[in-house]
């Protein structure tokens, strides 16, 4: 995975972002934060709210991006 990506659900009401944790101290592995964001009003109209952000392994949240591709979820522009 590149330096940030996005996913939207199906009836838009939600996005995910995932990007590199560039701050990580782990000096063996690296880390993605996955935030989710909740869509309010007319999409595109303001930002998404952030509602919780995790942190995982690169190889975890390249299996969660599979898992939200298989659940119907698509790339989208940036959000915010």
């Amino acid at each position: 995975m590149g330096e940030e990506y996005w996913l939207i659900n199906s009836n838009r009401s939600k996005v995910k972002r995932f990007h590199k944790n560039k701050h990580n101290k782990d000096k063996f592995f690296e880390y993605m934060f996955i935030d989710s964001g909740k869509i309010t009003g007319i999409f595109g109209e303001q930002p998404p709210v952030m509602t919780t952000r995790e942190e995982l392994k690169i190889d975890k949240a390249r299996e969660e991006w599979k898992k939200f591709l298989e659940q119907g979820w698509r790339r989208t522009k940036v959000v915010w």
